[in-house]
């Protein structure tokens, strides 16, 4: 989302501990969208090895050999819906979840942030939006991105907590939220102010819990 300021991808990359990490971008969300996956090229081969999973015009007869040898798999915006019927029917939800047990950082914005969670805010069904309860489930509980980037977001995930939706995480355009086994442990950002929430329904009531984000400065320009 920020060619010009690469600081979260960078900070995925580091994740792998690897010089130049071979670093896959699924572009199902999107239906393969030729221009998602150049602009993808264009910020991340200076500095990583990368490859594209194609499903729409599929290029990999093995996609278990193909997957297990990335160190990233980065998931591209767009339909949380039609990316996790596409996925299932190719059967990459037991491949991605092989992957990330040997090691490989599963990462991701919009639909990609969503897709690892057991629900979800989306607008896959629609211009407005709507919940979606049937996700991958590697991480408990729900996710909403683009908190502060959408007029509707906050409101709607708030709305859908109180109405026994799963408590989740939020996220503010541009701040990154970092689990391992499960588990929160990081929160970073590539602006100011943008940090990520704790929404959960307490005793009757919606309660939000700021997760103060680490900025991580500006990156160099892509």
């Amino acid at each position: 989302m920020e060619p010009d300021n690469p600081v979260l991808d960078d900070y995925v990359l580091a994740l792998t501990g690897k010089d130049r990490p071979k670093v896959c971008f699924v572009p199902t969300a999107s239906g393969d969208a030729p221009d998602y996956i150049s602009k993808f090229e264009d910020v991340l081969s200076d500095r990583a090895e990368t490859a594209v999973l194609r499903l729409f015009t599929r290029e990999h007869s093995d996609l278990r050999s193909f997957v297990l040898a990335q160190d990233v798999i980065y998931v591209g915006g767009g339909s949380t819906a039609n990316l996790l019927a596409v996925w299932r029917t190719h059967g990459l939800p037991e491949v991605f979840a092989e992957a990330a047990d040997n090691g490989t950082v599963l990462a991701g914005i919009s639909a990609g942030m969503n897709c690892w969670f057991e629900a979800s805010v989306t607008d896959s069904f629609g211009p407005g939006l709507a919940p979606l309860a049937d996700g991958l489930g590697f991480l408990p509980g729900s996710a909403c991105p683009h908190y502060d980037g959408e007029e509707l977001r906050a409101g709607t995930f708030r709305g859908l907590v109180a109405e026994g939706f799963p408590a989740g995480y939020a996220a503010d355009d541009g701040c990154g939220l970092l689990f391992e086994d499960g588990e929160l442990t990081d929160v970073v950002a590539s602006r100011p102010g943008a940090d990520g929430y704790r929404v959960e329904l307490v005793d009757g009531e919606v309660r939000e819990t700021s997760l103060e984000a680490t900025y991580l400065g500006v990156g160099r320009s892509a």
